[in-house]
């Protein structure tokens, strides 16, 4: 039994898990599942609101009546935290680095929409994120507001919990399932959701491997990253586990352009995707993952494995600013 830290009810958990059979016969090789983490609910959907669960939990608990929190003009997180922030009545400043268009669509629409204040940077501003936090942490608190800072991708030690229990949950499904997958495959980016898996197939005891697909930063970066939040999550929350000897698998080969952008070959997967299965990947995170793990599997690395799971975290709102890379 795994005891869990504080947690508020925002996601549409459990989300749906189910296998992809005409796409698994067309592509060949394992059977691929798909959990559908993109349904964790309307305008907070994907992988974030996890995370938010328990960060928000601690947030509210300690008294924060702000939050501060950056990432890319269409930053999924931060859709998240202004969405969430104005359910629960506190005010949300978005650091947006200056990534893509700044024209309100997709996720900058919604931040707005919810009523976030918003301050564009670009990339060199950006750079020094501490220092935007520290100013905007000191304007609001000369307001008089308790603000609280949520890292990137709400990646921290308390974030990890999300996907800790999102492992159980997975647990559940592959029972139901009649199915013993040994690779979890997902897009990672700021690192807190693979950090979270690997943490909970360690607490949960199942024996799972996490490949994460970068859509940013290299195999290095992400073991620095990941090890040092597991580390992190280790001494806040006196948990038990040798944290050198978890695995962190991180698979660069498939970033393309840069962050944010993808090549054709990523839109024709993700309409590919659509057509066959009513599934709908983003080029920012989801639609990059997968397409690196179709190629993986046309390669073969994959053949000694029956099935596979791909974690869909969501991103539907960062496609809708980039359907004119959609050529129909």
């Amino acid at each position: 039994m795994v005891d869990y830290p504080g947690r508020l009810s925002l996601a549409c958990v459990p989300t749906p898990f189910h296998c992809l059979d005409r796409l698994s016969a067309r592509i060949g090789g394992p059977r691929i599942w798909i959990k559908r983490d993109d349904l964790t609910g309307c305008l907070t959907s994907g992988n974030k609101v996890r995370k938010l669960e328990f960060i928000l939990a601690q947030a509210l608990a300690d008294g924060f009546d702000a939050l501060i929190t950056a990432g890319g003009t269409q930053s999924n997180h931060c859709r998240a935290v202004a969405v969430l922030g104005a359910q629960l009545g506190l005010k949300v400043h978005l650091i947006l680095r200056v990534d893509s268009d700044t024209h309100p669509s997709g996720n900058l629409l919604l931040d707005m929409l919810a009523g976030a204040t918003i301050n564009h940077y670009s990339a060199e501003q950006f750079s020094d994120l501490s220092a935007l936090y520290a100013h905007w942490s000191d304007h609001y608190s000369a307001e008089g507001y308790k603000p609280k800072i949520i890292p990137v991708g709400g990646s921290n030690a308390t974030g990890l919990w999300g996907y800790i229990a999102a492992i159980e949950e997975l647990k559940n499904d592959f029972d139901r399932a009649e199915i013993n997958p040994t690779t979890i495959i997902h897009a990672t980016g700021s690192g807190g959701t693979q950090a979270g898996l690997i943490a909970g197939l360690k607490l949960h005891k199942l024996e799972v491997s996490v490949h994460g697909y970068a859509v940013c930063d290299d195999a290095a970066y992400f073991h620095n990253k990941i090890h040092t939040d597991l580390t992190a999550w280790k001494h806040e929350y006196s948990v038990n586990i040798d944290i050198d000897q978890l695995p962190i698998i991180t698979n660069d080969k498939h970033l393309g352009l840069a962050y944010g952008r993808a090549g054709p070959e990523v839109f024709q997967t993700i309409k590919m995707v659509a057509a066959e299965e009513g599934v709908m990947l983003d080029p920012i995170y989801s639609g990059k993952a997968f397409h690196g793990m179709l190629e993986e599997i046309k390669l073969g690395r994959y053949d000694q494995e029956k099935d596979i799971v791909f974690v869909h975290t969501g991103g539907i709102f960062g496609l809708l600013a980039q359907q004119d890379q959609l050529q129909f």
